[in-house]
C-alpha cells in the first residue's frame, strides 16, 4: 500500500504515520507513506519517504500511484489574532495543498481508492450546547467559512471518480502538543483556570482516538470497495456532490463532551494542582480578537458516524485521556 500525507510532519500527522507503519509491520504487509512537503531537506524518519510539491507536479504514476492521500495541511487556526491577513494565510495554507492533490488526482493514471480531507467542528459555526451530528447545519461564521471552503474543494476530488472522506476534528488531546499541550505549563504551575464562566461545551477526542478513528474510516472504505459494495455510508453523514462518487463525513470527536469547567477540574486534579484562576469572557476578548470565539463559545459535536460504523473509542473519557496517553 502506497499512501501520501501532506501535513504528515505534524502534530497528527506524524502520529498516523507511525501508528500505520507499526500496524501493518505487525499484520506483515508492505506500506509505503510519503510526506508532501515544501522543504526537501526537512527532518523526517528514516522510513519515511518524502516528496515536494515541485515532485508531485512532475511525477509519473506510470508504474504505481498512490492508494490513499491523506490531506491534513494547514496552519493552526488558535496559534495567532485573526488579523485580515491571518485569515488568508489559514485560507490558503489550506486551499494551495488541496489545489495540488486535486491536480494530481486530475492527471493521474492510477487514481487513488480515497482521499481522506481534513477539517475542523468549527465547520458548525457557533451553537451552544445544541447536540450536533453529521446531519446537523451550521451557523455562518468565520470558522464555517473556512472549513466550508477547504471541503468543496476536496469534494471535487469526486469528480475524477476518486471517494472522499472528510474528517471534523474536535480539540485534539495530547501532551505533545495543540491545546493541551500549550496548557500544561501554567496548569503545573497552579495558575491554571476555567475561561469565562466555564460553561461552554467542549467536543476533544485523544490524539490516539484521532489515529485510530482515521486508520478505521480508511480501512473501512478500502474494505468496501473491494467488497464491490454501493453505499459505504450512513444516510446521515453522506454528502452531495452532483455525482455518483461516494462522499461523506465524520466527526472525529469523544462520545462524551465536557463543559470547560469539568475540563479545567479535570486537568487541575490530574496534575494535583489548584485551578482557582479565571480569566473572564471580556478579557479573553480584548487579548484574542474575534479568535476569543474558540475559547468562550461552545460547540457539542457528537461522533455519530464514527460510532454507527462501528468504531470503538480507546480514550472515551476525558480522565483516560489524560491518564493513558503517552
Amino acid at each position: 500500500m502506497n499512501i501520501l500525507i501532506s501535513g504528515g510532519s505534524g502534530f497528527l500527522g506524524s502520529a498516523f504515520s507511525d501508528a500505520l507503519l507499526r500496524r501493518y509491520q505487525k499484520m506483515g504487509k508492505d506500506l509505503h507513506i510519503t510526506w508532501l512537503t515544501r522543504d526537501s531537506s526537512q527532518a523526517h524518519p528514516d522510513n519515511i519517504n518524502m516528496m515536494t510539491y515541485d515532485e508531485l507536479a512532475k511525477f509519473d504514476d506510470a508504474g504505481q500511484g498512490f492508494d490513499v492521500i491523506v490531506n491534513l495541511a494547514g496552519a493552526g487556526i488558535a496559534d495567532q489574532r485573526w488579523s485580515d491577513e491571518r485569515k488568508e494565510k489559514l485560507l490558503a495554507s489550506r486551499i494551495k495543498p488541496t489545489e495540488a492533490l486535486l491536480a494530481f488526482i486530475e492527471r493521474t493514471t492510477n487514481k487513488p481508492k480515497l482521499l481522506i480531507s481534513g477539517s475542523a467542528i468549527g465547520w458548525y459555526g457557533t451553537q451552544g450546547d445544541k447536540p450536533l451530528t453529521e446531519s446537523s447545519g451550521f451557523e455562518t461564521d468565520f470558522a464555517h467559512k473556512l472549513c466550508q471552503d477547504w471541503e468543496n474543494l476536496a469534494l471535487k476530488a469526486t469528480d475524477h471518480d476518486v471517494p472522499v472522506a472528510i474528517v471534523r476534528t474536535g480539540v485534539v488531546m495530547h501532551p505533545e502538543g495543540g491545546m493541551l499541550g500549550k496548557l500544561l505549563t501554567p496548569f503545573k504551575m497552579g495558575v491554571g483556570g476555567q475561561l469565562g464562566d466555564g460553561k461552554q461545551i467542549m467536543s476533544w477526542i485523544s490524539r490516539e482516538d484521532w489515529v485510530g478513528a482515521t486508520m478505521f474510516i480508511m480501512e473501512k472504505h478500502l474494505a468496501d470497495q473491494s467488497d464491490d459494495q454501493q453505499r459505504v455510508s450512513h444516510d446521515d453523514n453522506a454528502l452531495k456532490t452532483g455525482n455518483n462518487t461516494p462522499a461523506v463525513v465524520y466527526n472525529l470527536t469523544a462520545p462524551n463532551p465536557v463543559t470547560n469547567h469539568v475540563f479545567t477540574e479535570t486537568l487541575g486534579t490530574h496534575l494535583h494542582r489548584p485551578t482557582f484562576f479565571t480569566l473572564p469572557k471580556a478579557l479573553l476578548k480584548v487579548m484574542f480578537g474575534e479568535m476569543s470565539t474558540l475559547l468562550i463559545d461552545g460547540q457539542k459535536v457528537l461522533p455519530q458516524a464514527l460510532l454507527e460504523s462501528g468504531y470503538e473509542f480507546k480514550q472515551p473519557t476525558l480522565e483516560q485521556a489524560l491518564v493513558e496517553q503517552k
